[in-house]
């Protein structure tokens, strides 16, 4: 799936890849069309190289159950693959993604979905919660079983990606089909990094899904850490260490969203020092406990949630973000265009400050 005249060339563009992201906090489903209006208007954010969407709510009909989306280089993979999750799930639905074929989007690989749910027997046996065993099948699955990719692993959400534009990876995938509470969008321009199937944004585990503009400067020291805990990055960019650090921080040491905000977009020690007591005090153990997870660089990114979405900025704000608002509905992008394409008439628009979480759930009892 890795072609080489998709490499990137010399060019830098410091301000390259846009996000996008829709929710309505009233659970009220919004036509994929939306996001595909909205990602396209920032085309020349991106080069052709990547682009992806993450859905939730999508799947009702199977809301209790894991939804894998792979990507298989041939049969033999799929096979091989497939006799693994045989071994240690319920399938209860298999079928080829729907697509449709567009000229722009090429060297397209086997691309399945599979309803699953892991055995009791297998969970009873090891021991594991069902999400922790998830989480290790896909790690399993990503590294060592060749031509297969797990890019989507949560239960009524999906992933969307491929290499292409992102407006004709969203009608690749025939988005307007689809029906969801919240959706992100990624238009990519790689500066380090392949461009290849894999490597296009979102990045997910379980239901997290994570869209990024931007550079992680403390990649290799993030990534060792990451690892430590189980976690092993094949995906050629520095974007797939956010989403397992989000994991590790919500799933594993039950941190709250506000907090996970804290670390990865750690305040500056001399901000922190003319805090008040309390809050001094909180800051200190969480950059203390939790050194190795501080994200440094430029970087906006919007993390995709069960029943919501989070919006976050670098700590000196190097990447552009607006946050727009109409009604139950909330608007997220890297251009104020982006938003007023959907929605012309807003009640509220506003940038949020460098390292401030922006976090919008659905309304309790909703879903």
């Amino acid at each position: 799936m890795i072609a080489e005249k998709y490499m990137e060339g010399n060019v830098r563009i410091p301000s390259g890849c846009a996000i996008s992201g829709i929710i309505n906090t009233d659970g009220k489903k919004i036509n994929g069309e939306d996001i595909i209006k909205s990602i396209e208007v920032m085309h020349d954010r991106s080069n052709g190289l990547g682009g992806g969407f993450a859905a939730y709510g999508i799947y009702p009909k199977y809301k209790d159950y894991y939804a894998f989306h792979l990507f298989f280089d041939d049969n033999i993979s799929k096979k091989e693959c497939e006799k693994y999750l045989e071994r240690n799930y319920d399938i209860v639905e298999v079928s080829v993604m729907k697509t449709r074929k567009t000229v722009s989007i090429t060297n397209v690989p086997l691309i399945y979905k599979y309803f699953i749910l892991p055995k009791k027997s297998v969970l009873e046996r090891l021991q594991l919660d069902e999400r922790e065993f998830v989480v290790r099948s896909v790690m399993k699955i990503n590294s060592e079983f060749k031509g297969c990719f797990v890019f989507s692993s949560g239960k009524n959400m999906g992933a969307f990606k491929a290499v292409g534009y992102p407006e004709d990876v969203g009608r690749f995938y025939r988005l307007e089909e689809y029906e969801g509470y919240s959706w992100t969008a990624h238009g990519r321009y790689p500066t380090n990094t392949p461009g290849w199937w894999g490597g296009a944004h979102p990045f997910t585990l379980l239901d997290y899904s994570i869209v990024h503009n931007g550079e992680i400067s403390s990649y290799d020291a993030n990534r060792r850490f990451i690892e430590m805990f189980g976690y092993t990055c094949t995906l050629l960019t520095d974007t797939e260490v956010i989403t397992y650090m989000i994991d590790y921080l919500l799933r594993k040491k039950n941190l709250t969203m506000e907090e996970m905000t804290q670390v990865i977009a750690a305040p500056f020690w001399d901000t922190i020092e003319h805090m008040d007591e309390e809050d001094k005090k909180r800051y200190t153990y969480l950059r203390t406990v939790f050194n190795s997870m501080l994200i440094t660089g430029p970087f906006s990114i919007l993390l995709g949630f069960e029943g919501g979405l989070m919006a976050l900025n670098d700590r000196l704000k190097l990447r552009s973000m607006v946050v727009g608002k109409k009604n139950d509905t909330v608007y997220i992008a890297s251009e104020e265009s982006a938003i007023r394409v959907v929605e012309k008439e807003l009640d509220d628009i506003y940038a949020p400050k460098g390292g401030e979480g922006v976090i919008i759930k659905v309304k309790e009892g909703v879903l």
